[in-house]
């Protein structure tokens, strides 16, 4: 008669045989095991969940909206504005800014005075956008000037606060 095909497996060698073996056991019991466990075990829950300490953690406010005297936030320093706000540009002298404590930087705009440098950070100049980006006030914008201007050896006057 014709040709005869032989007969092919995927299993070729005797590692092959004894994994296909061992797989052939393990899956169906780790299955069998998993299935007992499900059934088996049930939820349970936690008998403090529902004290009224949980309960109130659990649906307390994200937020909360505090009423105080108008004026009643500190003003902030010229070193702590500096340090909060105009160091991230100032520090590396980022898009043309005046570094900290560089004279050569800072003389043409020492020139101006403290007012003419505080109209150019409440107009904004270049990338640095009007107040420098920033809700601080006149005062602290002020304040924050007349630091870095004497750290590049300026000798400016801190302004007085403003009265109410």
């Amino acid at each position: 008669m014709a040709e005869h095909e032989e007969h092919s497996s995927f299993i070729k060698t005797p590692k092959q045989l004894i994994t296909i073996v061992l797989l052939a056991f393990v899956v169906p019991i780790t299955g069998i095991v998993l299935m007992v466990q499900l059934v088996l075990n049930r939820p349970h829950v936690d008998p403090a969940a529902l004290s009224a300490e949980a309960v109130a953690a659990r649906i307390q406010p994200v937020g909360r909206v505090e009423f105080g005297a108008a004026g009643a936030a500190a003003v902030k320093s010229g070193e702590e504005s500096v340090k909060e706000v105009c160091a991230a540009c100032h520090q590396a002298g980022v898009a043309n800014a005046p570094k900290l404590g560089n004279k050569a930087d800072w003389a043409p705009r020492l020139k101006q005075g403290l007012d003419g440098m505080l109209q150019t950070v409440l107009k904004g100049k270049g990338v640095m956008a009007p107040r420098a980006g920033t809700s601080l006030t006149d005062q602290e914008l002020a304040g924050a000037i007349v630091y870095m201007a004497n750290q590049a050896g300026g000798n400016l006057k801190e302004p007085a606060p403003a009265k109410k």
